[in-house]
């Protein structure tokens, strides 16, 4: 008899509506609105380390492609440039082939956007809401700043910003990470990122990790650090190596935007992915968007955190090979 029975116990689907319901309370008394925005988008992103999930509908009797979110991050900034003031969503969002302990191709996002918020800011109106939400786990949070280059320095005395692919190269082998990537200098940088920086983050308390490398700013401005480097003006957070919400100070000039995803596109063509169609109502709305500092959450992985849950699968009802 085929087995029915969702992955999850019924006390962390009852956490689950607890936490969602704590969520929905915190945003309430800030004023700040609930909003729902389309799933399917003809539009994709463009990011080469993101796959969207396709779709076939038709429009008017025209059978056309789009695309499952990724995020909700570009209808909600065209709410914004549209005069909707501070607003946050709880959605389900789609990234195909993403299976595996920490990931499933489909799961639940918390994504706000706060208009004249700097990412400090943000940072204290996200420990606010760990605060109420991992309440039961932790009874006072006092998360530690840490840039990305300080990061990588500590832990393999290389910095990010300034190491040359040979330098790279030679940290990977190193340390056993034996594989060959080419020229692909950031690939490197997140090889190294992901086996020797990430899984050392937040254990004895929260970490925000800033000030990545200018080449990851996706969606975020530029600046220059204390050190006069430039880096991009986003911030992660992280518990017990888990990584649970990734922030920007938005990019609000559409012409950068426009260049950045046709550059994604150039390097998804170079590596034989698929060349995904660009948002042209975003870029139209970016310049009536005020300043803004925004911010994605994963509440599956927030659950796992709140409910000391190892594998993601443990707080899903139906991961992706039940559904």
């Amino acid at each position: 008899m085929m087995d029915y029975q969702p992955t999850c116990d019924l006390a962390t689907m009852q956490a689950r509506a607890k936490m969602y319901a704590r969520i929905r309370q915190f945003f309430a008394e800030r004023n700040v609105l609930e909003v729902e925005t389309p799933i399917l988008s003809q539009a994709g992103v463009t990011d080469v380390h993101l796959a969207s999930v396709a779709a076939q509908r038709h429009v008017a009797g025209q059978l056309q492609t789009h695309y499952l979110q990724t995020s909700p991050e570009f209808a909600m900034k065209r709410l914004l440039a549209s005069g909707s003031g501070p607003i946050y969503q709880i959605c389900k969002v789609f990234r195909d082939d993403e299976h595996g302990r920490k990931h499933n191709s489909e799961f639940s996002m918390l994504e706000w956007y706060r208009p004249g918020f700097s990412l400090k800011d943000l940072m204290f109106e996200t420990t606010d809401l760990l605060s109420v939400c991992l309440q039961e786990r932790f009874s006072e949070l006092r998360p530690l700043v840490l840039s990305y280059k300080h990061a990588f320095q500590d832990r393999l005395d290389l910095n990010p910003l300034q190491a040359t692919l040979k330098q790279l190269k030679d940290t990977a082998n190193r340390v056993g990470l034996n594989l060959d990537l080419g020229e692909d200098r950031l690939g490197y940088i997140d090889l190294l990122f992901s086996h020797f920086v990430e899984p050392s983050l937040g254990f004895d308390t929260p970490v925000f990790l800033t000030d990545f490398p200018p080449e990851l700013a996706s969606l975020a401005k530029v600046k220059h650090d204390q050190d006069g480097e430039w880096v991009a003006a986003r911030f992660e957070l992280y518990i017990e190596g888990l990584e649970l919400a990734n922030a920007y100070d938005e990019l609000v000039d559409a012409e950068i935007l426009r260049q950045r995803f046709e550059q994604d596109n150039q390097r998804r063509a170079d590596s034989g992915l698929t060349i995904m169609p660009v948002d042209e109502y975003l870029l139209a709305a970016l310049p009536q968007m005020p300043a803004t500092s925004g911010i994605a959450l994963g509440l599956d992985r927030l659950l796992m955190v709140a409910t000391q849950q190892s594998r993601l699968d443990k707080v899903m009802t139906f991961p992706a090979h039940l559904a």
